[in-house]
């Protein structure tokens, strides 16, 4: 911008240059201080319109992938959960097939005999009841109540749709594990027909054979449940690979929201530095502006 005649002092032409100069580095002077104070290089979309959109963008995303990521933290919670279940009815069947074991043995008393028959039924009660109680959020995890042979479970583990990953986990109901049984005395044996057969009610009486076949049911059911426990190991296992890609892919999107939102600190500085300086200088060419129509009153004077 031109300067103008000092001798006219109607309109101040240097003085509304030297004005504009200031209020243009006053601008700029707060706009650094500005990401100082915040740290972001954008702090309006009028700082940088197509990097304020795209980085809108990716925080969208990072807030998805984020939540992804306690989802499969809560995932593995619920099968830790449903493993420690699943630990404890192993634990009841070993028993249970020693018993069995035992039991299957000819040189037992009746008295005996009696005694492991319910230790054998209250272990089966044992893993009913486990399997009821193993729950995550009031959901359970082992016992489906008899609607099917699996539990089933689906987790959102991306900020995609349809970025999932499912589980099924066996019932580990004594009724799934000995396969619906029903008759203590032949073919598939079932715990709660023990408690039967000791006080007559069942009408039949529970002989060595049976408790041989017993022998057999149990061990299937311990590879059942070993199978589930495998099956599990598996799926914790890929959840923590989900969970691993997902943190990278997090840090790496941080990493791209930063180069385009946060400030250059050293930059920023300097630039405040340099915009100080040049306040000084308008601040000083101002007075000077607005001093200078008083070299008017030495023509008056004459």
């Amino acid at each position: 911008m031109a300067f103008g005649d000092i001798n006219r002092v109607n309109t101040n032409l240097q003085s509304l240059s030297a004005q504009y100069s200031l209020n243009k580095i006053n601008q700029e002077l707060a706009n650094n201080q500005m990401q100082l104070s915040t740290g972001l290089r954008i702090n309006k979309a009028k700082d940088d319109a197509a990097g304020f959109s795209i980085a809108s963008k990716i925080k969208g995303k990072l807030a998805g992938m984020n939540q992804a990521s306690r989802n499969i933290g809560d995932a593995k919670s619920m099968m830790n959960i449903a493993e420690s279940g699943i630990n404890t009815i192993m634990d009841a069947l070993i028993q249970m097939k020693r018993k069995a074991t035992e039991r299957a043995s000819g040189t037992l008393g009746q008295t005996e005999m009696n005694y492991i028959e319910k230790q054998i039924n209250a272990l089966g009660k044992q893993i009913d009841t486990t399997a009821a109680n193993t729950k995550y959020n009031g959901s359970s995890l082992l016992d489906n109540g008899g609607t099917g042979t699996t539990i089933d479970k689906t987790f959102q583990v991306g900020d995609s749709n349809g970025d999932t990953y499912s589980v099924s986990i066996n019932d580990s109901t004594t009724s799934s594990l000995f396969n619906g049984a029903g008759s203590a005395t032949g073919g598939t044996a079932s715990t709660t027909d023990f408690a039967m057969a000791e006080t007559g009610s069942a009408g039949t009486v529970v002989s060595q054979a049976d408790f041989q076949g017993l022998i057999s049911d149990i061990s299937s059911a311990i590879d059942t449940l070993a199978g589930t426990t495998n099956q599990m190991g598996i799926d914790q296992n890929n959840l923590s690979i989900r969970q691993d890609n997902l943190s990278q892919a997090i840090t790496s999107n941080n990493a791209a929201k930063s180069r385009i939102m946060d400030a250059n600190f050293a930059q920023v500085k300097s630039d405040s530095v340099r915009l100080q300086i040049l306040q000084q200088t308008a601040t000083a060419a101002l007075t000077q502006a607005n001093s200078s129509p008083q070299s008017v009153l030495t023509i008056l004077r004459g």
